[in-house]
């Protein structure tokens, strides 16, 4: 199933690991075919912004650039825009959701503040602008590994625990969509590293076995280009003396400094080949690989150059 016939996309991964640039690029791509893209955020701290060159986004909603449209979901406002829905006054709505009272008793209520962040992202993909969808498709961008995963279960929650009602008739819809493999999937974004390709397994098994959630691909983000082959990676940190000398950066002379510097690099694709092949072997999926930007990383130019690669 091809990204572009999606009509929702939760995008996660453990933390670091470039889940936003990847958003960023997938947008840029999708948009450069005509399609109508919201990026819609859960984080406290919004990047996106100047990843494409335009001021700081909020929880409206706004333009930009040609076909993408973003908002940084803020849960109290998307509880109280519900509840505006649900109530139909908006004074009254107001001055239920504005009490500190029941503010706390919302905070507290288990999977209701997260709820309130993947609900308003998944009603986006309702919208509709003269009878057709407001937006093509909606890339969700989502919070790290742990905590995405609770946040995808909580539709279910609601199903199992709340009575008949709007909350319910919403957690059931968007619990159909999520599963519906022709309108969404998940994006996990990883690196070529240890610890980000375990977590990236325990995930994508976790989609598959648990939720039973359709995997978009696995992006694997900021590829070093190799510089030596297999067995030039194998010669060089063949030497353990001088591996550990290179590896703790003892001082050296310059030819010698340049062996190391060479052994380190070696010694770094070494573990990048190996946790590539250990992740597609692990997933049996698509996998997308992304290059190590130098320099234009998080820049409009650097997300340009990225989104070609979707």
């Amino acid at each position: 199933m091809s990204l572009d016939q999606r009509r929702f996309v939760f995008v996660t991964g453990k933390g670091g690991v470039g889940k936003t640039t990847v958003t960023a690029a997938m947008a840029t791509a999708l948009a450069a075919r005509g399609k109508r893209v919201l990026i819609a955020m859960s984080g406290a701290h919004e990047r996106l912004s100047s990843m494409l060159g335009h001021p700081a986004i909020g929880h409206d909603v706004v333009p930009l650039g040609t076909n993408i449209w973003a908002t940084l979901i803020d849960a109290n406002r998307a509880m109280q825009e519900y509840g505006e829905l649900v109530i139909k006054v908006r004074a009254i709505a107001r001055l239920v959701f504005e009490n500190r009272y029941t503010h706390g008793f919302f905070r507290a209520a288990p999977g209701l503040h997260d709820w309130a962040l993947l609900g308003k992202a998944w009603w986006h993909t309702t919208e509709l602008l003269q009878g057709q969808p407001r937006y093509d498709i909606v890339l969700f961008d989502a919070p790290a590994t742990g905590h995405g995963l609770d946040m995808l279960r909580v539709p279910k929650v609601i199903l199992d625990v709340v009575p008949p009602g709007i909350l319910r008739r919403d957690a059931e819809q968007a619990w159909e969509l999520f599963h519906d493999a022709s309108k969404s999937g998940v994006v996990v974004v990883s690196l070529p590293e240890d610890m980000p390709v375990t977590e990236s397994i325990e995930l994508v098994t976790a989609l598959r076995s648990e939720l039973e959630f359709p995997l978009e691909r696995v992006v694997i983000n900021a590829i070093f280009p190799n510089l030596f082959d297999e067995a030039e990676r194998l010669a060089l940190t063949a030497d353990s003396a001088l591996f550990e000398a290179a590896r703790r950066g003892q001082h050296m002379a310059p030819p010698e400094a340049a062996l190391a510097a060479g052994v380190r690099r070696a010694a770094r694709e070494d573990i990048q080949a190996r946790n590539i092949e250990r992740l597609r072997n692990a997933i049996g999926g698509e996998t997308t690989l992304l290059p190590f930007l130098l320099g234009t990383a998080g820049t409009p130019a650097g997300i340009r150059e990225l989104s070609r690669h979707f």
